[in-house]
């Protein structure tokens, strides 16, 4: 039933899936400068950041470094941005479409010869409980892969506090019909806004075998990013993670950061939702388009895509906007500027 709601919403636009990327618009240039001309979007808020630094320990689960991860408040304007405080010339690297770097299985960003991996989780407890400006200080090349959710960040944030700042946040609206795909069974479709609203849906269908077909949409806000998506865990298969520590990566995978399938299900674990891959799915999807620096207004489904995918509809959806590329603050002006 999901992958025929999916292709009614492709048929809708009349198009289906081919090879490469492709993006379908089935609306006049006029809507998109029409949002131009509006400045943006729609529901604007004002700009939020954290009220006092948090911190928490933990280790990378790629590379199994021990790691210690603080969210620090910044300025209005500031944007996300990653600070690798163990290099002897510490490098801010802003959480920005243009600093991505491609590598399996997660979110790379990386300057000046300084990286951050697997930013996913990090970014999703941060966009999705509403934080615009913030420095992420960190000790390692990965974040704490906590229990392979956003839930321990999403406590941080918490224990850090939230205030609003007077400077609106801005907010990107889908302008038309979009999609983008890398098969006839791997892509994405975005619908403009039917109001404000931002939902994100994710069919997910890996044939046979012990993750049964799944969906989950969420309309996306601070309370049902808590209360629906922020405990959703990174899972992978036994044979997977066996392929993977044969080549030194994930040595420190247990299944308290990581929900391993075997043939009759997870292993030493039990899912906290039916549909909780889906789940995570979309969680990964909120915590790649903050990529975008700005709220997105919209309705976007995923089907089986991953953080490659996400990245190329945040492109997209930028190049079809004319949003800025990049802030006005430049990364080594951040660095003196800190």
């Amino acid at each position: 039933m999901a992958e025929k709601a999916f292709r009614r919403a492709l048929v809708a636009g009349g198009r289906k899936f081919g090879s490469g990327f492709i993006v379908t618009l089935d609306c006049c240039q006029h809507r998109v400068d029409k949002i131009q001309e509006e400045g943006m979007g729609m529901g604007a808020r004002l700009q939020q950041t954290l009220e006092r630094t948090a911190s928490l320990q933990g280790c990378g689960l790629f590379g199994g470094v021990d790691v210690t991860l603080e969210m620090c408040p910044a300025s209005e304007g500031h944007g996300i941005v990653f600070e690798r405080t163990d290099l002897v010339d510490p490098i801010r690297i802003p959480a920005l479409i243009d600093y991505v770097v491609p590598r399996p299985r997660c979110t790379l960003i990386s300057h000046r010869g300084a990286s951050v991996a697997v930013i996913e989780h990090v970014m999703a407890a941060l966009a999705g409980m509403q934080v615009d400006n913030c420095l992420v200080r960190i000790n390692a090349p990965e974040p704490p892969a906590c229990d392979g959710s956003s839930a321990g960040f999403v406590e941080l944030i918490d224990r850090a506090g939230i205030v609003s700042q007077s400077a609106p946040r801005q907010v990107v609206a889908v302008p038309s019909l979009m999609e983008v795909s890398e098969s006839d069974h791997v892509g994405m479709v975005a619908l403009p806004p039917r109001g404000d609203e931002y939902e994100v849906g994710y069919l997910l269908n890996y044939g046979p075998g012990p993750i049964p077909p799944q969906a989950f949409q969420a309309s996306v806000t601070p309370q049902s990013f808590r209360d629906e998506l922020s405990f959703a865990r990174t899972f992978v298969l036994e044979q997977e993670v066996k392929a993977l520590q044969a080549q030194g990566i994930g040595l420190k995978a247990t299944p308290q950061n990581v929900m391993v399938f075997g043939p009759q299900g997870p292993i030493e674990n039990a899912l906290r939702a039916p549909e909780e891959c889906a789940r995570h799915k979309v969680l990964d999807c909120v915590g790649d388009f903050a990529l975008l620096g700005a709220d997105i207004s919209g309705r976007i489904t995923a089907q089986r895509s991953g953080h490659r995918l996400n990245h190329e509809f945040i492109r997209q959806l930028r190049r079809l906007t004319n949003f800025p590329a990049l802030p006005s603050t430049k990364p080594d002006e951040l660095r003196r500027a800190g």
